[in-house]
């Protein structure tokens, strides 16, 4: 193995050095992240001063901003087309996996996701030790706490999905040192690291978290962009009602401590998608684009990530159409295609009003699912302005009727179903046959995330949150005329996706999951 390592530093070597146009010069060592501390040899330091640390933060938030095709385009992809809410919409090796079961290895996109989160864990790292390391006076104890804050609130998020995609992942909290012959091995472990059990990620994200909601700045209700002590609450209120941290009493008091911050549902729906448009009382089409967002800030976002005019959200015409600009890159097949399954559903239910803010109908060139005159996109991402909004309060309500649920309190999740999302969405309330029954009560809540959650990255980890994987989707293809064969039966081994096989090749530590 000691061979093997010292093989290894020319590689490793050369990535460190290497340059690539995918990146701002700020998210790399630079003489604005990187200094140099005189007083021990010229050894590196991580940040110099009060300026890279607020740089560092900055380039956190610009990853928000910026990463949406592996936080928002690839988990839209994985939560709605690897579910019953989607076909992949645009078949080819990289999203025709999703929709039949036989992601492999190989999949490019996992290998993007697993790169671009893993990479957003070294950001964080240099933001909280970087702030750990300094030594600047302009720097004060309660700006240096909050700052870090935001940083374990960012890494938290990334680890929240990592292991809910890959189950055991590599646990590392620290920056790496430049790698040479004489302290490889202290180095090697952070640059070839060997997976944690999923219990001890869960642990870490909730560490970080609990020690976020101390110094974290406080909810503002004029901007939702921020990395506040509200978003590391409703993450606690997800972490919790997990399995390998289970606790549903803490997902009702942290569910409570988020609404204790000011959040509530809106009470118009299309608040949360809507766009202005040039002439509010003509339809949305080639001659009256969208000119803005219609709301952004609402009561309803925790955690919100906004495109103003003049910058663009460009996942948008991944999509569908985008209604800032008509015709813009409309002529091939878009992803995330609404399911037949979906739409029954909403049909089924009643449910006009998320039915027309989730779905949307066009003309459009091809007929991979739907003939060409009438076909259905995902409608929550229509415009360039629109924000992605990564945690809602709606979201964490109908968590904390889950957890009501489960500790036998039905008629307190009931209230939560029936009085606040169902009447909003201009629902009737559930009838007391179901709400007085438990497996019920818990299927029509399922079913009501689905509806109220369509499109918004929840659906396939809601399916394994409650082990419903099997019983939903090895049913599927019989009640989904348009979906196409499954490779393989959705199994234990399923609620995992495999590590990407480059990343294994890369790395001797890490073991692939079970299954693949």
């Amino acid at each position: 193995m000691k061979i093997i390592k010292y093989i290894l530093i020319s590689a490793v070597v050369f990535v460190a050095a290497s340059c690539s146009l995918d990146y701002n010069p700020i998210d790399t060592y630079s003489d604005i992240t990187e200094g140099i501390d005189t007083t021990s040899a010229a050894s590196q330091v991580i940040l110099k001063d009060k300026a890279a640390v607020l740089n560092q933060r900055q380039v956190l938030y610009q990853r928000l901003k910026d990463g949406q095709e592996h936080w928002y385009l690839d988990m839209l992809l994985l939560a709605e087309s690897h579910s019953d809410n989607a076909y992949a919409g645009s078949p080819n090796a990289e999203t025709t996996p999703f929709e039949i079961n036989s992601i492999e290895g190989s999949n490019p996109n996992l290998k993007r996701d697993w790169n671009g989160h893993m990479d957003n864990i070294a950001q964080a790292n240099r933001l909280i030790q970087g702030i750990d390391e300094l030594k600047d006076p302009s720097l004060t104890e309660a700006e240096a706490k909050q700052i870090r804050a935001e940083g374990l609130i960012f890494r938290s998020l990334v680890y929240f999905d990592m292991v809910r995609i890959w189950g055991r992942v590599p646990l590392i909290t620290t920056v790496g040192k430049d790698i040479t012959a004489d302290n490889i091995e202290e180095v090697y472990p952070a640059y070839f690291p060997q997976q944690s059990e999923e219990i001890d990620v869960y642990r870490q994200i909730e560490e970080d978290l609990l020690e976020a909601v101390r110094y974290a700045p406080n909810n503002d209700p004029s901007n939702k962009t921020l990395l506040t002590k509200s978003v590391a609450r409703a993450l606690l209120a997800k972490v919790y009602a997990e399995k390998p941290l289970r606790d549903y009493n803490k997902v009702i008091a942290y569910a409570d401590s988020v609404a204790a911050d000011g959040f509530e549902l809106v009470s118009d729906f299309s608040d949360l998608w809507g766009v202005q448009l040039q002439n509010p009382s003509a339809p949305p089409g080639e001659n009256n684009f969208a000119i803005d967002a219609k709301k952004r800030n609402t009561s309803e976002a925790i955690l919100e990530i906004q495109y103003p005019v003049g910058s663009g959200n460009w996942v948008t015409w991944m999509f569908g159409r985008s209604l800032d600009n008509w015709n813009f890159w409309f002529d091939w097949a878009k992803w995330i295609t609404p399911s037949r399954d979906l739409i029954n559903a909403f049909q089924a239910a009643g449910d006009i009003k998320r039915y027309n803010e989730s779905v949307v109908w066009y003309s459009c060139s091809w007929n991979i699912y739907y003939p060409s005159n009438n076909y259905p996109f995902m409608y929550k991402t229509r415009s360039a302005y629109n924000s992605i909004i990564k945690i809602r309060y709606a979201d964490i309500l109908l968590l904390k009727a889950e957890a009501l649920i489960q500790t036998g309190d039905l008629s307190g999740a009931a209230s939560i179903i029936n009085d606040k999302i169902r009447n909003r969405a201009g629902l009737a309330p559930l009838p007391a046959s179901v709400t007085n029954d438990k497996n019920a009560l818990l299927s029509a809540y399922l079913n009501e995330r689905r509806l109220e959650l369509a499109f918004e990255g929840q659906r396939w980890f809601d399916l394994v949150r409650l082990e419903k994987v099997e019983e939903v989707l090895n049913t599927l293809p019989s009640r989904d005329s348009g979906r196409p064969a499954l490779r393989y039966p959705y199994d234990k081994y399923s609620y995992k996706l495999p590590i990407p096989q480059d990343i294994i090749d890369q790395n001797p530590n890490l073991v692939q999951n079970p299954g693949y």
